[in-house]
């Protein structure tokens, strides 16, 4: 059974900047993407940046030139680096992981959410 764990949220002011963690473990033959979404209050969840294995990451529009996605392929890991925060940021971010697993089986898990609140 594969696992998603996010952490590194907290409270900020804005301008301020954090920096979110995703740890997959489990039994893992591979990875096909790792995602970062977000849920603002009141609102539906939404995406904000995707990396697919070999490929660069990829932004939505509000998320290009402040938040910077990685991978650390061998700890099955990714991080969302979010600079200049915005009150608007504001929400629950979550990590979703797709890939392989034991016996070759296709798994697709969320984490449970890590708050971000950009306030003053």
């Amino acid at each position: 059974q594969v696992q998603v764990v996010e952490s590194g949220g907290g409270l900020v002011q804005p301008g301020e900047s954090l920096r979110l963690s995703c740890v997959a473990s489990g039994t893992i033959t591979g990875i096909y993407s790792m995602g970062w979404h977000r849920q603002a209050p009141g609102k539906t969840r939404e995406l904000v940046a995707l990396v697919r294995h070999g490929e660069d990451p990829k932004y939505v529009d509000f998320a290009k030139g402040r938040f910077t996605m990685s991978r650390d392929s061998a700890k099955n890991t990714a991080y969302l680096q979010m600079d200049s925060l915005k009150p608007e940021d504001t929400g629950v971010y979550y990590c979703n992981v797709d890939g392989i697993g034991s016996d070759y089986q296709l798994f697709d898990v969320w984490g449970q959410g890590t708050q971000v609140t950009v306030s003053t």
